[in-house]
């Protein structure tokens, strides 16, 4: 018997998840005012962060099975920070700080900053409909 792959585990996830939450974010520094897109931008921001931060154990989890605990550490480590920025961005969107929104985006474009997205893609508008979500 042959094995079973899976092909949507958590490492492709998180991928998919941080190339829209750097799309997100470019659109978002791109706006000059608060409306509802930008709302819709904060809160997936936030919400796709919780997704990343979820991520982490899964694949973790292969690492430890095998005693590689050194390596899930640190891969815990770095990627300690989207739980971080998600609950900021999430108490921020909640409470209409934007000058917390803005500074929270911008630390994460940092994080994301090697993520190279063409103007061609094919992810579309994945932040439509986040803002009443997250309420």
């Amino acid at each position: 018997m042959s094995r079973v792959i899976n092909p949507n585990s958590a490492g492709k996830e998180r991928t998919r998840m941080t190339r829209a939450i750097a799309l997100a974010v470019r659109e978002m520094a791109k706006k000059k005012a608060v409306d509802s897109e930008a709302r819709d931008l904060a809160a997936f921001i936030s919400l796709a962060l919780d997704a990343v931060a979820e991520t982490i154990e899964p694949s973790v989890a292969a690492w430890e099975k095998r005693n590689y605990w050194v390596k899930a550490d640190k891969f815990r480590m770095e990627w300690r920070w989207a739980k971080k920025y998600a609950e900021e961005m999430r108490k921020a969107v909640l409470n209409d700080d934007w000058a917390t929104v803005t500074q929270v985006a911008m630390q994460v474009a940092m994080k994301l900053q090697k993520i190279k997205i063409s103007d061609k893609h094919r992810m579309g508008r994945p932040w439509q409909g986040s803002w009443g979500k997250l309420q």
